[in-house]
């Protein structure tokens, strides 16, 4: 064989192969594709008993009440449906027997709190300090606020026939309280209404499901135990 049919044999058996390694390029891309998508779907995939496990772990952790659209843009690939079954679940399981604490439903989200009948060993934790309470005049005008809000404090005086400003510090200061903005009229007086933290430790979802009036006012030492202690003001309240 002449050395020009040679080359020509060899470029025909080049041309022949070539297609055929540029295929297997191709399709062991794609393979690697699937690969990691696959690996990617089971790391994203969270069985119901895991999710159950994760939510504790965040509500347990979170100083506030989490929505469940928090828990959801948290968690990433679960759905709303399955967010509520498994906070239901969570639920069931903490309200058995041998428990120390329950998921509650408060101020727009979930919280992890402890059992009600479990709050005399816990008080031993302060029982070395005394524990601050709401004077009386506090907690009516704080009442005032929580039923009449928005309003301003010539508005509480009014109500209340004595000067309240003093009173209005404390409750800013222990975060019940906070400043919602400015009535219209020559002046614009400050407006008062509660917060998220009054909700919190009053155990209401919503300014709703407030208690009448009079029960309100009327609080025993007891209850006032449960209201906030904090040193600290709110920043410009």
């Amino acid at each position: 064989m002449s050395p020009t049919v040679e080359q020509e044999t060899d470029d025909v058996a080049l041309a022949e192969t070539a297609p055929v390694s540029e295929g297997n390029g191709v399709l062991d891309d794609a393979a690697k594709e699937a690969g990691i998508e696959a690996v990617n779907s089971q790391t994203e995939a969270i069985d119901a008993r895991e999710l159950k496990a994760i939510l504790e772990a965040v509500l347990f952790v979170s100083p506030e009440p989490v929505p469940v659209a928090r828990l959801m843009s948290i968690l990433g690939t679960v759905s709303k449906a399955e967010v509520v079954q498994a906070l239901g679940i969570l639920t069931h399981d903490l309200d058995q027997d041998g428990r120390g604490i329950q998921l509650v439903q408060v101020a727009g989200g979930y919280r992890l709190v402890t059992k009600q009948e479990y709050g005399p060993w816990l008080k031993r934790m302060d029982r070395a300090k005394a524990a601050q309470k709401l004077s009386r005049s506090a907690l009516e005008s704080l009442a005032i606020i929580a039923y009449k809000q928005p309003l301003v404090r010539s508005e509480i005086e009014e109500i209340r026939g004595v000067e309240t400003s003093s009173v209005l510090r404390t409750l800013c200061e222990r975060k019940l309280v906070r400043i919602v903005g400015r009535k219209d009229v020559p002046g614009r007086p400050i407006l008062y209404g509660t917060t998220k933290f009054f909700l919190e430790h009053f155990g209401l979802q919503d300014l709703s499901q407030l208690p009448p009036l009079r029960e309100f006012k009327e609080l025993g030492a007891s209850e006032q135990a449960l209201l906030p202690i904090e040193e600290e003001s709110l920043a410009g309240c």
